[in-house]
């Protein structure tokens, strides 16, 4: 009897030895995957992310894992494949392949060389997301080579066109490949993640986001020629439209989820801040603190009213035309209690003009997942463990990701990144110089193989 137990002890020791060195060698690997995924450009538009796909499956093949992919659209690829495990509600791990242009006269190196230097990965998507994504892909690799059973379906998905609203990726699987997603309970995605505020480091997990509501002004007046002003036209009416949202401030207030994400900040700002973000309920009645937050911190600003930026504007197609119409587009972002409806209805009061008409773009549902989970509470956990000392707090993001198509399902989604990321850095989202640390890389990929194994392996 002693014999046989310490046979099993020994092998159990055995397997948690081998499994750390395993664990080791995809962190180790992650840099390098991430350069060369990096090198696959998937810019959108127009997307061309079967390319990406195609890299993904190349691993899978490699690895002895099956997969699938499906095209929504000829080059509008998304691939995912899937570790069977018990009954619990499954995991999926999600991911888009896409990234926005990047302007190659303003990067220091190629934005799609995938170059390593300084100890940074660079290029697009660095950040947003397939630094990330490598990150999920790696520790999905880790527990398939464990040969451990999980206790629930861990599902990785990597989809297209989440950088143009998802229609072509996460939307599209929903419609048309829902057997991906039956009996799942839980998501990872982008939209959280550390950073270090003094001595200290804070992690935020996104529970929810401002809503996107992508709108299109269109003036209309009586053409002619440039050479004969007249007294109003299409352009003078959408300049007028324009100036009037632009000189607009809508109402600020406090949604549940912001309150819970300033309180849990309020320790870590700085001395003029720190009583504001803790009772920020009432600071934001005060004028004078909202200009000099929009100055400091123009992100957090934007999680206290809705809001409405004046982005593309079009008029004649030449310079001596009067144009019968004139365009201007809005990138509004709503608090997540705002109904859409009644805000075009205000926006309508704003302009005031019936020449001006309103069209929908784009616009998402709101949706919030409570963090009172045991997801959320497992991460809160593997945060602590590597990095003793750090704080978490729910947070809600000024942009969109495709996690309001898993909330609609009733799936609980978080914004979860395992890198602690400097001010400098995050600059690089969506800018130029776009990178991440290899550190980053290697300690995000033991953080998410851990969060792994802790929430899913018996």
């Amino acid at each position: 009897m002693y014999h046989r137990s310490l046979t099993v002890t020994l092998a159990i020791v055995i397997l948690l030895i081998s499994s750390q060195l395993r664990a080791s060698e995809y962190a180790q690997q992650a840099a390098q995957r991430l350069s060369d995924y990096i090198q696959v450009n998937t810019t959108n538009p127009p997307g061309n992310e079967t390319r990406g796909a195609q890299f993904i499956a190349a691993i899978f093949d490699a690895e002895g894992i099956d997969y699938e992919t499906a095209e929504s659209a000829p080059g509008r690829g998304n691939i995912w494949a899937r570790i069977e495990g018990g009954n619990k509600p499954a995991l999926v791990l999600l991911n888009h392949m896409d990234v926005v242009p990047a302007d190659l006269r303003y990067w220091a190196a190629n934005p799609y060389g995938g170059a390593i230097k300084d100890g940074h990965v660079y290029g697009r998507g660095a950040l947003d997301m397939k630094g990330l994504g490598i990150v999920q892909l790696q520790a999905f690799l880790a527990i398939h080579d464990s040969g451990r059973k999980p206790d629930r379906d861990i599902v990785f998905v990597a989809t297209a066109d989440e950088e143009a609203g998802g229609a072509f990726g996460a939307g599209w699987l929903v419609e048309n490949r829902p057997e991906i997603f039956d009996n799942v309970g839980y998501l990872l995605n982008e939209g959280g993640g550390g950073t270090t505020l003094g001595d200290d480091t804070v992690f935020s997990v996104e529970v929810t986001q401002k809503v996107p509501l992508w709108l299109r002004l269109i003036a209309h007046g009586n053409p002619g020629h440039g050479s004969s002003p007249q007294m109003e036209t299409s352009v003078t009416r959408i300049l007028r439209a324009g100036d009037r949202l632009a000189r607009t401030e809508f109402p600020a207030r406090v949604i549940p989820a912001v309150q819970a994400m300033f309180e849990g900040m309020a320790p870590y700002q700085r001395p003029e801040l720190n009583a504001r973000y803790a009772d920020i309920g009432n600071a934001v009645n005060d004028a004078e603190f909202m200009n000099y937050l929009q100055l400091v911190n123009p992100g957090h600003h934007a999680l206290l009213r809705n809001t409405c930026s004046l982005t593309t504007l079009q008029g004649s197609s030449k310079i001596n035309v009067v144009p019968t119409e004139a365009i201007l587009e809005l990138d509004c972002r709503l608090l997540p209690d705002q109904d859409p409806d009644q805000f075009i209805e205000e926006l309508a009061l704003i302009i005031n003009d019936p020449n001006v008409d309103i069209e929908k773009i784009m616009g998402f549902t709101p949706a919030v997942t409570s963090s009172d989970n045991p997801l959320y509470r497992q991460i809160e956990a593997v945060y602590a463990e590597h990095y003793p000392g750090s704080w978490v707090v729910p947070g809600v993001t000024t942009g969109f990701t495709d996690s309001h198509f898993f909330r609609d399902m009733g799936i609980a989604s978080f914004g979860f990144g395992p890198f602690v990321v400097p001010p400098e850095d995050r600059r690089g989202v969506h800018g130029n110089n776009e990178r991440v640390s290899v550190a980053n890389m290697e300690k995000g990929t033991l953080l998410m193989i851990d969060l792994l194994e802790q929430f899913t392996l018996e």
